[in-house]
């Protein structure tokens, strides 16, 4: 909701190891870009569990029920203790049933070039629903492990048509539904034969075409100019986002927008990175970028686009990179100092913005 001053409320998790530094800085980047959020800080992880003994505490979940919108750093569950993944409870909480995976070039001279492609993937069904269970055998209490996953035509459908429009928004060329149906011929052919539907739709506007989880794999590594937009199910739309990743930069250059119904998420999905924790040498491209899709989001394009220019521009013409990336700049120098002297000595101007 605004609040008369055409802001927008939207709740803010820093989250968990380098979470809170990146999460700040990014924050600073979007007021001076005069975004429009208003942030209601909340916490979640393990800063939640420190604070109130659960890693979604109840006063976060109210929060994004208030807003129905959220930018978070990457959020720890803990191992053990009857903890349930702190994404997963959201992504159910709110019906988060899309999940967009954006990854594009934006460091030169590396393994790929022009590698511009939108992971579609459906965030609550498939082999994460996590039916699962043991038999015991001659004492060996984990002799056999069952698990069932479930694919819907409701589902498949919701998730194919988000697809389509998405492409169809953002003037996208090519669908490739990726699938499973030669063996998994039930769970993953109703998805398969269901998108397939939909894009009789949009023929003469989005091309079509249909891949095996394995060969799109294969084809990523050699040929990932060929992919524009793929849209595909939990688990292989969660393995095949991190080996995009890869092909740019790795996790620290990937984002993430879970979209539902009532509720839009953007995340950091890299993990928390304690080991590098309060260094001040971490990546924020990732939540960057994500804060850049919640812009998208919101309609405000504009913006968006300024954020993604400047990103462009420290990466290539400054060459301001963190650590990870080959450099040596720390957070806040890639952030707050370069972004700051782009806006203030007018490059956005000079190249057209």
């Amino acid at each position: 909701m605004s609040d008369g001053h055409n802001k927008i409320d939207a709740t803010l998790i820093p989250g968990d190891g380098i979470g809170p530094e990146i999460v700040d800085a990014v924050v600073e980047i979007l007021d001076v870009l005069g975004a429009p959020f208003n942030w209601d800080r909340q916490k979640g992880g393990m800063a939640g569990i420190e604070d109130g003994g659960d890693p979604l505490p109840k006063a976060t979940l109210d929060s994004i029920k208030r807003t129905g919108l959220a930018l978070k750093g990457p959020l720890t569950t803990p191992i053990g203790g009857g903890f349930r993944s702190v994404n997963v409870r959201l992504r159910e909480e709110f019906g988060l049933f899309a999940n967009v995976r954006p990854v594009r070039t934006m460091i030169e001279g590396g393994r790929y070039e022009n590698v511009d492609i939108v992971l579609i993937r459906e965030n609550l069904e498939g082999l994460y629903v996590a039916f699962e269970h043991y038999i015991q055998i001659d004492g060996d209490p984990h002799a056999v492990a069952f698990s069932s996953g479930i694919n819907t035509r409701s589902e498949s459908r919701k998730i194919s048509e988000f697809a389509y429009k998405y492409a169809v928004k953002h003037k996208r060329k090519k669908m490739t539904i990726v699938h499973k149906a030669n063996v998994l011929k039930a769970l993953t052919g109703v998805f398969l034969e269901t998108a397939l539907m939909v894009a009789k739709d949009y023929e003469g506007v989005i091309q079509t075409e249909d891949r095996i989880v394995d060969a799109c794999a294969m084809q990523l590594v050699l040929h990932p100019e060929r992919y524009d937009m793929i849209v595909t199910t939990n688990l292989f739309g969660d393995i095949l986002s991190d080996l995009m990743a890869g092909l740019v930069g790795g996790l620290g250059m990937a984002p993430g927008a879970n979209i539902g119904p009532g509720a839009a998420i953007f995340e950091a999905v890299h993990g928390s990175a304690p080991d590098i924790a309060g260094k001040g040498i971490a990546n924020p491209l990732a939540v960057l970028l994500a804060s850049a899709l919640m812009l998208d989001h919101v309609e405000h394009t504009e913006t968006a686009e300024k954020l993604r220019t400047a990103i462009d521009l420290v990466l290539k013409q400054d060459k301001i990179r963190t650590p990870d990336l080959g450099g040596s700049a720390t957070t806040k120098d890639f952030l707050f100092t370069h972004f700051s002297q782009l806006l203030f000595r007018g490059t956005y101007r000079e190249h057209s913005i």
